[in-house]
């Protein structure tokens, strides 16, 4: 029995030898490692430390196993306590968020402001964006403008008019206040305008203002529940292809076209739009006559996102001569004439075409105003959007009034019975953020000109050519 118990005992203390020995050599490494300084001794004592267990009791070498079980666990826990730490630690440093923190989404970037469909543009230039403006009860209300000079000069200017070859002035200096949403709605338009038309006399902007429409040319409230809305006031015409004021169109310069259709009325207007159909119906005062007994109608249907087919017809149902002062914007014929417009408008990426035809009647009634007469004429609107805010439109048109000096009908063109007249009109533009520059080339032809009723000094000449630029900005 004592011979077997001491066999045990000699295996024994072997293994904790084999064991006890790297254990102790991490140990010395440790000890070392803090205290450099330590003395020969205690470096000696560790590295013999392996052989002590052989003249150790079993007691002894219990307690040294446990003593290192307890020193290995301690280093396990330390160890694991610096792994979790020192990652943390880390990311803490670089300012970034925990590894299981999923990066926060990047906030979407806030739409930028549109610029509004009012006043209507068809291009090149476009509305400022809106500033906007809390007005109390009406929420907020959006105010945009338009600051321009024009100057103007050509060869055989209408001097009995009396008329010159240049001129300079102001062309626009409008505010714009509107607001466009809700069911309650208004646009105010005021200022000081032009409007040049090409192959008859230039006014200038302080009379054009004081003889035409006045320094609130377009106001009315708009009363709105889904696409169903209702207009009161002064209105823009439904009739025609161009809009009233240089900035709004293609060209500086109205059209011969133009020059034979109501530019603003003043009444009720009815709009709505069902799928891709727009109806609108109006009863106004026709040429601004105070008299309400115009109506005008208006239909277009957009065949897809590129082409857009319209008809426009109007017309007084009523005869009313103006008494008194001449009216610029109530001439006598064209009050009481019939108009009738078809309009096609292709528009895609930087390409706007947009011809349209033009027929106009005034009935006999020798009693008011002589014999009656029509008109027939086509114009072909064109824009191209090149790079870098360059941009050039044309815009070639024709007309042709019935009657001859003879027959004695309606004067309706200013060159006299059965005269009639081609134009083309070429107009470069550049855009840079608010401001814009652009010029205008006009050639007017009169076909079966009467004589006294054309251009130059004498009204006996067919011909007459014309340039013109306009600057300014869109605030």
């Amino acid at each position: 029995m004592k011979k077997t118990y001491g066999v045990c005992v000699g295996m024994l203390a072997m293994g904790l030898a084999v064991i006890g020995a790297p254990v102790s050599r991490a140990q010395s490494r440790m000890a070392a490692g803090e205290s450099s300084g330590g003395s020969e001794a205690s470096a000696t004592s560790a590295v013999s430390a392996p052989a002590a267990p052989a003249a150790s009791s079993p007691e002894d070498l219990q307690k040294r196993i446990d003593a290192l079980k307890a020193e290995l666990a301690d280093l396990n826990a330390e160890l694991a306590t610096g792994a979790s730490a020192t990652p943390a630690a880390a990311d803490g440093e670089q300012g970034l968020a925990p590894a299981s923190t999923p990066p926060a989404a990047a906030a979407p970037a806030a739409a930028a402001p549109a610029p509004l469909p009012t006043p209507s543009m068809s291009g090149p230039l476009a509305t400022a964006v809106p500033h906007e403006i809390p007005a109390g009860p009406f929420g907020k209300i959006e105010v945009t403008g338009i600051l321009s000079g024009i100057g103007l000069f050509g060869n055989n200017p209408q001097t009995f008019v009396p008329d010159t070859e240049g001129h300079v002035d102001l062309s626009n200096a409008q505010i714009f206040i509107q607001k466009t949403s809700g069911w309650f709605q208004f646009f105010l338009q005021g200022g000081a305008y032009n409007l040049p038309v090409v192959g008859y006399p230039f006014l200038k902007t302080v009379d054009t203002t004081k003889l035409t429409y006045g320094p609130f040319p377009v106001g009315y409230v708009k009363l709105v529940k889904g696409n169903f809305n209702v207009e009161v006031g002064s209105l823009p015409t439904l009739i025609g292809d161009e809009y009233t004021f240089t900035f709004q169109n293609m060209n500086i310069e109205r059209g011969l076209l133009w020059n034979q259709e109501p530019a603003i009325s003043r009444g009720i207007q009815i709009n709505d739009t069902y799928k891709k159909l727009t109806l609108s119906f109006s009863w106004n005062d026709g040429f601004y006559s105070d008299r309400y007994t115009s109506f005008t109608g208006l239909a277009a249907f957009a065949i897809n996102s590129a082409n857009t087919l319209t008809f426009a017809a109007g017309g007084n149902a009523g005869t009313y001569v103006r008494t008194g002062p001449a009216s610029f914007p109530t001439p006598t014929f064209q009050n009481n004439e019939q108009v009738y417009n078809l309009i096609y408008t292709y528009t895609k990426g930087s390409v706007t075409i947009s011809p349209y035809y033009q027929y106009t009647v005034v009935k006999s009634n020798n009693a008011l105003y002589g014999t009656g007469a029509h008109t027939s004429g086509g114009a072909l609107l064109a824009n191209y959007n090149f790079k870098h805010g360059f941009s050039l439109s044309g815009r070639p048109e024709y007309i042709k009034s019935s009657g001859s000096p003879t027959t004695n009908e309606a004067n309706l063109l200013g060159y006299g019975s059965g005269s009639g007249a081609f134009s083309f009109t070429v107009t470069p533009t550049w855009v840079k953020d608010a401001f814009f520059l652009r010029g205008d080339f006009s050639y007017v032809h009169i076909t079966n000109l009467v004589p006294g009723g054309g251009f130059g000094t004498q009204g006996n000449n067919s011909n007459q050519a014309r340039g013109a630029i306009e600057a300014g900005f869109m605030f």
